[in-house]
């Protein structure tokens, strides 16, 4: 039996990936009391993985325009946080044990010159709302890095509420 949050995902016509194996020492979730806490997730799934560094060459007016860098990375954002969502299902059996999406951290592959840090991780943060609807508003940290694993242009980290 498919739960809401899972029928949610398909009527969005997303279906979860496979969560993905650690790449070095750490462990993809810690559960300690109600809150979920998970390891930061890379845009795998989305091919070739998004990689490269952001720069104010890559700044746009409004909404990202089709095709350039910023929705790129703002689309691999999106595809962290399905990854996470994947991860929580692992960790859970279940996504309707999330009661609430407590704080996403993303982090963008940039130089100095890129301030639209928070226009990338939208795209994690707009999945979350679409998803959980009131329960997905969450406390958020945007940042930018010089270097990321794998030189992905972004990863995103989530504590989740869960009953």
């Amino acid at each position: 039996m498919t739960g809401r949050i899972e029928t949610r995902l398909a009527e969005m016509g997303l279906t979860l990936p496979a969560p993905a194996k650690p790449v070095a020492s750490y462990v993809p979730y810690v559960q300690t009391g109600n809150l979920l806490f998970m390891s930061g997730q890379v845009p795998f799934g989305i091919d070739p993985l998004p990689t490269g560094t952001l720069t104010a060459a890559d700044h746009a007016q409004g909404a990202p325009a089709e095709g350039s860098r910023l929705a790129a990375a703002q689309a691999a954002a999106r595809q962290c946080g399905l990854n996470l969502l994947a991860q929580a299902k692992a960790a859970t059996g279940d996504l309707d044990r999330i009661r609430r999406v407590v704080k996403l951290v993303g982090f963008v592959n940039c130089d100095a010159s890129f301030t639209q840090q928070p226009v990338v991780v939208n795209g994690a943060s707009d999945l979350m709302k679409a998803v959980f609807g009131e329960a997905g508003e969450h406390a958020r940290s945007a940042v930018g890095s010089s270097s990321l694993p794998l030189g992905v242009m972004v990863e995103v980290e989530a504590v989740f509420e869960i009953g």
